[in-house]
């Protein structure tokens, strides 16, 4: 009886180092997939900056042929607008870091 028990005990070690082995396989197979899915992010956000990019060159573009043309009126409206949006970003992003920090 006991040369079956020493078996028996042997075989539940090497299961359960067998389950270890599969445990990690399966944490390195999520941690692998987890990569790949940032880097898809990681790419997909590249992408957006660049296009961004050029639509943001495009409109400098445009904003330096209206100022050689010569119209103050809207370069003033623009730069008004500019202030504008910065001075609401400043305070709203004060207001919700107030929020979030406790300020």
């Amino acid at each position: 009886m006991s040369d079956a028990y020493a078996r028996e005990e042997q075989n539940n070690a090497l299961l359960s180092s067998l389950s270890q082995k599969t445990s990690a396989l399966k944490h390195i197979t999520l941690d692998i997939y987890d990569n790949a899915r940032s880097q898809e992010t990681l790419d997909n956000t590249n992408e957006v900056f660049s296009n961004m990019t050029t639509s943001i060159r495009g409109s400098a573009g445009r904003l330096t042929r209206m100022a050689r043309q010569g119209d103050k009126l809207a370069v003033l409206k623009l730069a008004g607008i500019i202030i504008v949006a910065v001075l609401l970003i400043y305070w709203v992003g004060g207001w919700i870091l107030g929020l979030i920090f406790g300020r």
